[in-house]
């Protein structure tokens, strides 16, 4: 967040990576799919507000995250076969990446609580777009969630735009982005997943529809593999771009 360092995603703020003092930060995974995903829209109006939910994998706390999942649910399913009783059939879970047993169960808290009681997790999506998009006054109220994925995060996204924008139109500006794919046939149900998004580099987007509270909202769904595009990728395409320029 330091003034002198660029925050740089390839496909919205190439030119930032130009303005360098010899460091350029990577964002944060979920800041990066989720941007990816509704820079289309933020072309085609001012983006005032987005309000989101992440859900986010288990490899995203390193590689002992998604161990520590798979040793959890092995251990409940012995249990079970064994006649256990509870939540978790009597197994043994000693969790030490995460706060608490993460097979079978959400855990709506990613970094520590603030004064304002947003985590530092949900706050960085606020404080990163301001700084990719260019957009200082930019208001984002998020809500980090870890789930019993193995990899891909999933962002719930309501985005409020200064004008109100028809849906032929988003979804046309987001199939033409760079660095996104719109994914979004409901009735063949077709919409992104964390399974059909892991090991690629692309931000998959569907579940395009208006916002039934706020005219000049729009909500989608988007996934993408947050230890490729949301970390290597992203950072190899800043080095890519360094070298063309």
């Amino acid at each position: 967040m330091y003034d002198d360092v660029p925050l740089v995603v390839p496909e919205i703020n190439a030119e930032d990576a130009l303005k360098h003092n010899g460091i350029i930060s990577n964002p944060n995974c979920t800041t990066i799919v989720t941007l990816v995903a509704i820079n289309a829209i933020a072309k085609l109006s001012k983006i005032t507000g987005i309000y989101a939910s992440s859900y986010q994998a288990t490899s995203g706390a390193g590689a002992a995250g998604p161990v520590e999942m798979y040793d959890q649910s092995e251990a409940i399913l012995k249990a079970r076969a064994e006649g256990g009783e509870g939540n978790s059939y009597g197994a043994s879970i000693d969790p030490k990446v995460f706060q608490y047993q993460i097979a079978y169960n959400l855990i709506p808290q990613i970094g520590g609580f603030g004064e304002n009681l947003y985590s530092s997790e949900e706050m960085k999506l606020q404080n990163e777009g301001r700084k990719i998009l260019h957009l200082p006054e930019l208001k984002v109220s998020c809500t980090c969630v870890r789930v019993p994925v193995e990899r891909s995060h999933a962002i719930s996204t309501c985005v409020i735009t200064e004008d109100r924008l028809e849906l032929d139109a988003v979804r046309k500006a987001i199939s033409e982005a760079p660095g996104a794919k719109l994914y979004d046939e409901p009735d063949d149900k077709k919409y992104p997943m964390p399974l059909l998004t892991s090991n690629q580099d692309i931000v998959y987007v569907g579940r395009i529809r208006r916002d039934l509270v706020n005219e000049n909202g729009i909500n989608l769904w988007c996934c993408g593999d947050q230890v490729r595009k949301g970390a290597a990728t992203n950072a190899v395409q800043i080095a890519e771009l360094l070298i063309e320029k």
